[in-house]
């Protein structure tokens, strides 16, 4: 036999027992689903920035950068609606690598599933608690959702699992703001394909049940950029990008057309400085057009404590991403200000 059960993981049930969110901070959650939701669909037109590490590796670190994010949405919730990226699963290329807190909550020490679900769940605890702000994560095990249903207000779906239908057709069962990113091929056809999927009621298996869902009206699609047959980056958050984004938009039968940028990633080479520049570039383009205004509702900045990189190891800065490299506070919170102004 090719699998080794190790163990049985406790349920969402038991989990969530366990580690309650509690009615004040539903409450908290609830309100924050709303308001992201009405952005989506245009009711609000204020500007999502949804940003922070590219993995939450360590709690105590994102937690005390989330606290800072918070400060700031204090003084910009006016025009920007701040959500924290507390991303627990990390999607790789070729399977190796640290594939996030959910999987190993010591990046140092072996995988540990359960202890992993118990971090993930804590992190997210601890991050409403404390600033108010509900998060985003990343959506790379759909079976992972029932685990955390009571604590997102903003789920991705990456490159590598936009195609696959057991993603799609899991997204149609959220009831929160799902964004459908474009695969690493930049293939907007098969983006929107994802988006009208998920908008619409699909009967499936999930999770060891026959289930049926109502289809998720706040899918929306993501811009990262893509990689070309000869494995070069090509852009496609420009005027133009968008303009035909929107133009596929109306051709196909999706409501609330809406799109985000995601300013790192192969949009930026993985530069990550330059999501500086790609930031500011959206702006300008939905302050020239209100066509682009009205398709795009936010970005996407991969942002830590730290600005770059580091190599896991025993004397890790603490702060600084293990995965991706990350703008560093200082650059984070004078663009946040420059959102808000731009807005």
């Amino acid at each position: 036999m090719s699998f080794k059960y190790i163990r049985e993981l406790p349920t969402p049930e038991e989990i969530k027992k366990e580690y309650p969110l509690g009615n004040e901070l539903t409450r908290v959650k609830l309100e924050r689903d709303k308001e992201i939701a009405n952005v989506i669909t245009g009711k609000d037109d204020r500007f999502l920035v949804i940003i922070g590490p590219c993995s939450a590796d360590n709690e105590d670190a994102v937690i005390e950068y989330i606290n800072k994010l918070a400060v700031v949405n204090d003084k910009v919730k006016d025009k920007v609606l701040i959500v924290p990226r507390i991303y627990t699963n990390k999607p790789r290329t070729t399977g190796e690598g640290y594939k996030g807190i959910a999987s190993q909550p010591d990046p140092t020490k072996a995988p540990d599933m359960v202890e992993g679900i118990i971090a993930m769940r804590h992190m997210q605890i601890r991050a409403i608690r404390e600033t108010g702000l509900s998060a985003a994560d990343e959506m790379l095990y759909p079976e992972n959702w029932p685990y955390v249903e009571d604590l997102l207000s903003y789920v991705a779906i990456g490159a590598r699992s936009v195609e696959d239908q057991h993603h799609r057709l899991t997204v149609s069962g959220f009831d929160v703001a799902s964004g459908m990113k474009n695969p690493t091929s930049g293939d907007f056809s098969v983006m929107l394909n994802s988006v009208y999927a998920a908008q619409h009621p699909h009967h499936f298996s999930f999770a060891g049940y026959e289930v049926e869902t109502s289809g998720n009206p706040l899918a929306h699609t993501i811009l990262r950029g893509a990689v070309s047959k000869h494995g070069n980056t090509t852009q496609n958050y420009h005027y133009e990008d968008i303009i035909r984004l929107k133009e596929m938009y109306e051709k196909m039968d999706i409501v609330n057309p809406a799109t985000i940028v995601d300013a790192n990633h192969s949009n930026s080479g993985k530069q990550f400085k330059q999501q500086i520049r790609i930031v500011k570039e959206v702006l300008h383009n939905r302050n020239v057009s209100p066509c682009i205004r009205s398709l795009v509702k936010g970005v996407m900045i991969e942002s830590y404590l730290v600005e770059g990189n580091q190599k896991i190891s025993d004397h890790q800065t603490y702060g600084q991403s293990i995965t991706d490299a990350c703008l560093g506070w200082d650059d984070t919170e004078k663009l946040l200000y420059d959102i808000a102004e731009s807005c």
